[in-house]
């Protein structure tokens, strides 16, 4: 991963211009004001993460960049892990949310402290400091929240909020529970705001809605005036979000995606998307940055941008050793360098996920034709072919050649216990699982 750098550092004349050059700045409040505020003296700024599952996403990386990229300029972040909100869950566009048990949330917010504390500075002169927002809405009555904090809403605005609105114009409607997290967010905002004297809040543009509730609320109560901002929701290809409700996110936690496949996500994105992605999701300067678009254009062939992106992300999110090893599963399956025997057995089985037949993995055993297996596997059509195959030097059994038509598979031959790989030439490949 590659240095995290200060806006100074990186050559730009303010925060601000160097986050919208970034592609990470989408709704803000007054510019003029927001700019001279990360440029002035350190400010206490919050990012919220609703714990409704067991990790955070892609969708939630921009934020902890955002963070990231503010803590390197000196400000004083606040990591809050919504153990209240995160009971309810903010209105979404596709329908109500399934809410989880108590135990079950109170457990995810504490995977997700220790996921945000990877990625953001822990000690040092503005550590990030965590917050649960369920330490003081717990405290409130029904009565005490509706007086203290639900007498500054009007309804008028509230039902004019986006996702709100959306959700009341489909047949599902909205609950008043989702209805009422717009004003819990914004309370949020206010506490933070005594208590620690936070004046800007992060989110993505789907929560632009929420984060003004909270700038409202100071602005009436207090007389103050703070800050917000939002970025872009990340979309694939296709203009869909990747995200935990649309079912295709992509996870940080590496029990729950593994770090092959996260870098192969990144690796694998077309060259139209390399300038955006290595803006918002690498920390490289603007000059390695313009250099890596450039060559993805003149010379795509080559997938150095692709390569660094993946690189850059994936270290980031999961560690260099890691990211090598995925690098090296790649290479390995191909037979273009690393070592099939020296793979771990997590590694391995997400590398040669792809190779599943009908969601499962070929069965086979030792002592069983190598050409049968490889027939069966779907790699020739009969044995016959596979014989053919061998006598021109076209059939591998992890990686080495297979020379003789009668090999059979031996216990020695199953990586980890598990796993045989057979190649075609130099592309096609089919992946047993040992039978137990």
């Amino acid at each position: 991963m590659s240095q995290v750098r200060s806006y100074k550092e990186a050559g730009f004349d303010s925060l601000l211009e160097e986050l919208e050059w970034r592609g990470l700045v989408n709704q803000s409040t007054d510019k003029e004001q927001l700019a001279e505020a990360l440029n002035g003296d350190p400010i206490t700024y919050y990012c919220g993460f609703d714990p409704t599952a067991a990790s955070l996403h892609i969708g939630n990386l921009v934020q902890l960049i955002n963070m990231r990229h503010l803590q390197e300029a000196g400000h004083h972040p606040i990591a809050l892990v919504g153990g209240a909100t995160g009971l309810i869950g903010d209105p979404r566009q596709s329908g109500e949310r399934t809410l989880n048990p108590k135990e079950t949330v109170a457990g995810w917010a504490d995977r997700l402290k220790a996921q945000i504390g990877r990625f953001l500075k822990t000690e040092g002169d503005n550590p990030v400091r965590f917050v649960s927002n369920y330490d003081w809405t717990a405290e409130m009555s029904v009565i005490d929240f509706l007086r203290d904090v639900g007498k500054n809403f009007r309804l008028g605005t509230m039902l004019a909020k986006d996702t709100v609105a959306r959700r009341l114009n489909s047949e599902e409607g909205i609950s008043f529970t989702e209805f009422s997290y717009q004003v819990l967010q914004g309370n949020d905002f206010l506490h933070l705001f005594d208590e620690y004297g936070c004046t800007l809040e992060l989110g993505g543009s789907d929560q632009w809605g929420n984060l003004t509730s909270g700038l409202d609320l100071i602005r009436k109560v207090r007389g103050e005036s703070v800050n917000v901002f939002t970025s872009p929701i990340i979309t694939d290809a296709q203009g869909k979000k990747f995200g935990k409700s649309e079912g295709n996110a992509v996870w940080l936690d590496a029990t729950m995606l593994s770090p092959y496949k996260f870098y192969q996500f990144w690796f694998n994105r077309p060259d139209v998307e390399m300038e955006s992605l290595l803006k918002a999701f690498t920390f490289l300067p603007k000059d390695e940055i313009e250099r890596l678009v450039e060559e993805s254009r003149t010379n795509p062939g080559a997938r150095e941008a692709q390569r660094t992106l993946a690189w850059e992300v994936t270290s980031f999110v999961h560690g260099e050793q890691a990211t090598q090893a995925a690098i090296d599963a790649a290479a390995a399956l191909f037979g273009r360098g690393g070592d099939l025997s020296a793979l771990d057995e997590g590694t391995l089985e997400a590398a040669l996920e792809g190779l599943k037949v009908d969601g499962a993995f070929p069965q086979s055993k030792a002592g069983e034709r190598i050409i049968d297996v490889a027939a069966a596997a779907g790699l020739f059509k009969s044995a016959s072919e596979a014989r053919r195959a061998i006598k021109s030097g076209g059939l591998y059994l992890n990686n080495a050649r297979v020379e003789e038509q009668e090999q059979t598979l031996t216990d020695d031959d199953f990586l980890q216990g598990r796993f045989a790989l057979l190649r075609r030439g130099k592309k096609a490949l089919a992946a047993v699982e040992e039978t137990r």
